[in-house]
């Protein structure tokens, strides 16, 4: 069976190698367009809080941009950290917790005595 190349440049099969994984090429490449997206947008207001696409491109859409830049080696897929397991600012025994729950009873108590 022939394989014929894509349309779309650079190839996927590229960025998934890049990406490992196509959930991961999905959600870094959606972002960063939205950010160049939002570059475009705020242009003329002279804000300049977003980031401009990091190489040169002849491409007019943003998700277009976006993969030429992951492509290019500008935008790096990471593995987002792992979601904290406990509570900041909880001790080990959870007091903070009983002491907000105690307090959060006692408006509650307040509130229908009213």
């Amino acid at each position: 069976m022939q394989r014929h190349d894509s349309m779309i440049r650079p190839p996927i099969e590229g960025l998934l190698d890049l990406a490992e994984s196509k959930f991961r090429l999905v959600t870094v490449s959606a972002k960063r367009a939205r950010q160049i997206n939002s570059y475009f947008g705020q242009l003329g207001e002279g804000l300049g809080a977003s980031i401009p696409p990091q190489i040169t491109s002849t491409a007019r859409k943003p998700l277009s941009i976006a993969f030429e830049e992951l492509d290019a080696g500008k935008v790096i897929p990471i593995e987002p950290p792992d979601e904290p397991e406990e509570i900041e600012g909880l001790d080990v025994d959870g007091e903070l917790l009983e002491d907000m729950l105690d307090e959060s009873a006692e408006t509650d108590e307040a509130d229908e005595g009213a």
